[in-house]
């Protein structure tokens, strides 16, 4: 998804009067302007990669705020945030199965020879470019703290 894309889905939902999406597309495009300001100022041009990147930060806030607001008994607030994470996740490429990480998680482990929890810097080192954008970083930590325990 490039930040054009982007712009003209925004445009689109405009034209469509969705009020949900846009309000959404125009976080998403705010968070992906103050991302290239913070990385390099006015001439910085946000590649596919940094949008992904953006997009993952910002579910990843929804997902933080949905449990906090289900904590705090604020059910129509964590709704609200379940509908812009559903948006924000249609972004996103297609998140790996939990099998699918496991068998990864052991290819690494052999590959790399670790044997104790010491070792799980090598093996996710190994495992974050295969799973980057695919797999929730904590899911792949949890499931590399299990094999390596």
């Amino acid at each position: 998804m490039t930040k054009q894309e982007l712009k003209n889905e925004l445009k689109q939902s405009m034209l469509a009067k969705n009020e949900l999406k846009t309000s959404v597309l125009r976080m998403l495009l705010s968070a992906i302007n103050y991302y290239e300001i913070n990385k390099g100022g006015a001439g910085y041009e946000a590649t596919d990669e940094d949008v992904l990147a953006v997009i993952q930060k910002e579910a990843k806030q929804r997902k933080d705020s949905i449990e906090q607001f289900t904590n705090a008994n604020r059910i129509e607030l964590a709704k609200k945030e379940e509908k812009e994470l559903a948006m924000l996740n249609a972004y996103l490429p297609e998140q790996m199965s939990e099998d699918k990480i496991r068998e990864l998680v052991k290819e690494a482990i052999t590959q790399t020879g670790a044997t104790t929890a010491a070792d799980m810097g090598k093996v996710m080192g190994a495992l974050m470019p295969k799973t980057k954008g695919k797999a929730d970083g904590n899911l792949v930590s949890k499931i590399v703290r299990e094999n390596l325990s």
